[in-house]
């Protein structure tokens, strides 16, 4: 018999999917650490948790994805989902206690994300509407809007701190400079470097660019070749 009524659900591509989608340097290395911290920090939990990566998610686009797996959760007995990525150097387990707590008294918790989408949904399978799900703004800057304006009905939605996650260079940056101390000191290291090396190649490609077009567009030639 099923006692826990609550499961973790990390849908997250693999480290060399993630790499391949984002736009700096170390990707990999840094998707496998934060892989590694997101498993971490949920085992922490001791909640029971399944992992959907591009090889286990069913769909053609992100939301059909997404719901699908939560799907697949609520079907092996659960009554409540909590869904996070892993792309959320800060999240931590106290996120994901607090979440199961509220779940208890409340149908709906997000922690938001400060890019408009979400770095954790709970969600009772009352209301859990796969249609609602798929006309959700997947995968851009309105879909927490979106998600509350959707369940506005219900006064149970709780929300978290909000928290960044990773799609750029800035995001990083951001990250290491502003938002609390990050435990993982390994990660903080990967994350340090992913900076450094990306602004490195940054300048580099600045100036090559510069170069060309001092030499090729503005060189209105040498004195020594012009004839008097």
């Amino acid at each position: 018999m099923k006692t826990e009524k609550t499961a973790i659900l990390i849908f997250a591509q693999s480290a060399q999917k993630e790499a391949a989608n984002k736009p700096f340097k170390n990707a990999a290395q840094l998707f496998t650490q934060l892989n590694n911290h997101t498993i971490t920090t949920v085992k922490k939990s001791n909640l029971p948790y399944y992992r959907a990566t591009e090889e286990e998610q069913v769909g053609m686009t992100f939301g059909e994805r997404l719901t699908n797996a939560i799907q697949s959760i609520y079907e092996k007995g659960y009554e409540n989902v909590i869904t996070i990525g892993n792309d959320t150097p800060n999240l931590k387990v106290h996120h994901i206690v607090d979440a199961v707590q509220k779940l208890e008294t409340h149908k709906l918790i997000l922690g938001p994300s400060k890019d408009g989408g979400f770095y954790l949904l709970g969600l009772h399978k009352s209301q859990f509407d796969p249609t609602k799900f798929l006309q959700l703004p997947w995968q851009t800057n309105l879909l927490s809007e979106k998600l509350l304006h959707v369940y506005s009905e219900n006064e149970n939605a709780i929300l978290l701190n909000t928290l960044s996650d990773i799609d750029t260079l800035f995001d990083i940056e951001t990250i290491l400079e502003k938002e609390q101390q990050i435990a993982n000191s390994i990660l903080v290291q990967v994350l340090q470097s992913v900076t450094t090396t990306t602004t490195a190649i940054i300048k580099d490609t600045q100036f090559l660019i510069d170069s060309f077009v001092s030499n090729n567009i503005f060189n209105k030639g040498s004195p020594s070749t012009c004839l008097l």
